[in-house]
């Protein structure tokens, strides 16, 4: 069984974004010739996310409205969290949004559904964060 591990950085302009990282995942396994096998790919930072959905921007608008009702950013003083930081908000959105996704490996391909795509999810960016890539499988 062969094993590849990748860091990839993102650092977003805006404070909360969706980057469709479908692409950068499929080179890393080209990179890492496994042909098949399970892909883990995992946000390194608990106020981002990984995630799957269809790229589609009238969802994504939905999804930024309806985490936001449900964990408004402000007022920063509704969080027993913000102190030093303001950020819970985006501590809250992450959890509901997760943390890492597998994806089958098949052929050398990732085994996605027709519209599924992975997403890089960020919630307090305007910084350096990474996420990892682990693949395993021959």
């Amino acid at each position: 069984m062969k094993s590849y591990r990748k860091e990839i950085w993102y650092e977003t302009g805006k404070r909360r974004e969706f980057i469709n990282i479908t692409p950068t995942i499929a080179e890393c396994l080209r990179e890492s010739c496994i042909g098949e096998g399970i892909l883990l790919c995992n946000a390194m930072h608990i106020t981002a996310s990984v995630f799957i959905n269809d790229d589609e921007t009238g969802l994504h608008r939905d999804f930024e409205e309806w985490l936001e009702g449900m964990a408004p950013e402000k007022p920063y003083s509704r969080y027993h969290h913000n102190g030093y930081e303001d950020n819970a908000d985006a501590h809250l959105k992450r959890t509901i949004m997760g943390r890492e996704v597998v994806v089958a490996i098949t052929e050398g391909k990732l085994d996605l559904g027709p519209w599924e795509q992975i997403f890089y999810g960020e919630f307090d960016g305007k910084r350096r964060k990474r996420i990892l890539v682990k693949i395993i499988g021959e």
